[in-house]
């Protein structure tokens, strides 16, 4: 690949990606800040209050990790933290096959239950699984918002049925939704769920969060190997120690992540929650009627529509059109759904006047 310079001449454009999605100013001005130690007090107070509030907005009494990484690192984390042998994956996208692809290349042992993509895991299955296995999983794995289709599964349903298993842990990646997709990480089981900042939480891009129930740092600390920059103890006793991070974090977003999450407090974690739902009612109704959904009926995702292009339009070209004409930046679909459709990510500081600005370019643009 040849160098391709980077310059200050290019145009602002509004994102409706499934990640990463806009930022507000004033969040974005906290990364100007003078640098300082990542030993210093300073250091604590900030670490100790991102990681307090967070626990707060989740409502969890889980342990909370604020890792600078991408999600990704949660994927190996909690594989190398949790998982000895044995992994049971669910798989109904391109994100959720990425999961289980992380766990085999860990030497772990995986089984899937595969879905066709556009459709949403059943409990049933996975409770079959559970009982017909000759020994437990250490652990089942769950794509809680597969970004690749547009589809929310039932994450709430499946960790109450691992009540039952109380050998295997419950681990979700929710990186494209937690933050703008309630859920009760308490109530249902859930050893460890995980998201990046730059999706439904809408900070810039750098840190990983990642809650960890009481089981699930006991069973790292009976294991003879785990995760060395992810895990649980190293993250959490040294927190307990020092209220700082292990290894030096990326100040500057951290900066951004606690004038964030103060305006996420303010607004509330059911309110936030109320207000994407909205934003996803309003995107689907649009997409029913101009097109139509690629994901399952009852299992559409509260921050990102996958719009099926029923209507055969140039896809790409109607993005670029829409990148040239308005400024605003949307997805098309992933993979082999590439002209099949496309996706609008409706998360974080938008709102559905926002939402309908894009949809109204896309018309104009495909002459809908």
């Amino acid at each position: 690949m040849e160098k391709s310079e980077y310059t200050d001449d290019y145009t602002d454009k509004t994102l409706y990606l499934p990640g990463p999605t806009e930022v507000r100013e004033d969040v974005i001005e906290e990364m100007a800040q003078p640098m300082f130690g990542h030993r210093m007090d300073r250091m604590t107070d900030l670490y100790t209050t991102i990681v307090e509030d967070t626990r707060e907005f989740l409502d969890t009494d889980s342990d909370v990790i604020v890792l600078t990484a991408s999600g990704t690192q949660f994927w190996e984390a909690t594989t190398l933290n949790l998982v000895d042998d044995r992994m049971l994956v669910l798989t109904c996208g391109a994100f959720s096959e990425r999961q289980a692809n992380v766990a085999e290349r860990l030497g772990k042992t995986v089984d899937r239950i595969e879905y066709e993509w556009g459709e949403a895991v059943k409990p049933a299955d996975v409770r079959a699984a559970l009982e017909e296995s000759d020994e437990p999983y250490d652990a089942v794995g769950l794509v809680m918002n597969e970004t690749s289709t547009g589809v929310r599964n039932p994450t709430e349903e499946i960790g109450d049925l691992l009540g039952d298993y109380p050998d295997t842990y419950f681990v979700v990646d929710a990186i494209s939704c937690l933050g703008g997709d309630y859920i009760d990480i308490d109530a249902h089981n859930v050893d460890a769920i995980f998201t990046s900042t730059q999706k439904a939480f809408a900070m810039p891009p750098g840190l990983a969060v990642c809650t960890v129930s009481e089981d699930a740092y006991e069973r790292e600390l009976s294991k003879d190997s785990a995760s060395w920059y992810g895990g649980f103890q190293r993250c959490l006793d040294y927190y307990d120690r020092k209220g700082q991070t292990h290894s030096t974090p990326s100040i500057p977003v951290m900066l951004a992540y606690r004038k964030q999450m103060k305006h996420m407090l303010a607004e509330g974690h059911y309110e936030r929650d109320e207000r994407h739902r909205e934003m996803a009612e309003y995107t689907r109704d649009w997409a029913r009627e101009h097109f139509g959904l690629f994901a399952e009926a009852g299992y559409e995702s509260q921050t990102v529509t996958c719009v099926e292009n029923t209507r055969g339009i140039d896809v790409a070209a109607t993005a670029e059109a829409v990148s040239e004409e308005y400024d605003m930046v949307f997805s098309t679909g992933y993979g082999d759904l590439g002209e099949a459709s496309f996706r609008i990510g409706h998360m974080g500081e938008h709102t559905v006047e926002s939402i309908r600005a894009l949809t109204d370019a896309i018309e104009d643009v495909a002459g809908l």
